[in-house]
């Protein structure tokens, strides 16, 4: 799988621009700002962009998806709970704070356990609440991107609205922690560090140590 990881705009999310090596179809998750610079990397790689993932959809992780979506006629993939929290008036207009662009509707809507493929590529949903309600993961079989739920040596916040430590903590013990020690960690944000592993956050990531 092509793996491509660009820090963009005012809140250096990480956006992910993943593809197939062989059929050139690809996804681009969580584009955060800087559009011309991940439209370029797409444009470089040659690729196809079928869909833009939100693992969440905060503002600063979705506020590139219309332009994206404009350039690219890809559909705009959430977890369905995400879809509906987002909706609600009082979560839009606490998040308008951040003066950054709602992202358009979701097109497709999904699940824990769905499918997300892409020429001869595939992405497993994990849906992982603590974050946000509707927050997922995706998982390869070799890498996890993980949005706001595990970063290098820490974990997102759960004090936004929607924000549950209990459900967080349960979403990383038993859909995280659970895979492969050397399954490579790919964060919304590199806070602390741009990359990691399972095993690595195990030993040394002192929110999780014990969970």
């Amino acid at each position: 799988m092509i793996i491509k990881q660009k820090t963009v705009g005012s809140m250096a999310v990480c956006c992910y621009v993943l593809g197939c090596e062989e059929t050139k179809k690809g996804v681009v998750i969580d584009p955060g700002g800087d559009e011309s610079t991940i439209l370029q990397i797409v444009e470089k790689a040659g690729l196809d962009i079928e869909y833009i993932i939100a693992t969440h959809a905060h503002p600063d992780h979705v506020c590139g998806n219309k332009r994206i979506q404009d350039e690219t006629g890809a559909k705009i993939i959430m977890h369905a709970d995400e879809a509906e929290w987002i909706g609600k008036a009082d979560v839009k207009q606490y998040f308008a704070m951040l003066g950054l662009a709602f992202s358009p509707p979701a097109d497709m809507l999904v699940h824990d356990g769905d499918t997300i493929t892409f020429g001869k590529q595939s992405l497993e949903v994990f849906h992982t609440p603590g974050h946000t309600p509707g927050g997922i993961c995706l998982y390869n079989g070799t890498d996890v991107f993980t949005g706001d739920t595990l970063f290098v040596g820490a974990i997102g916040r759960t004090d936004f609205p929607g924000g549950s430590m209990s459900a967080f903590m349960q979403s990383i013990r038993e859909k995280l922690l659970v895979l492969p020690d050397d399954t490579v960690v790919w964060p919304g944000h590199g806070y602390g560090g741009s990359r990691s592993t399972i095993g690595e956050e195990k030993r040394s990531n002192p929110y999780i140590s014990g969970a």
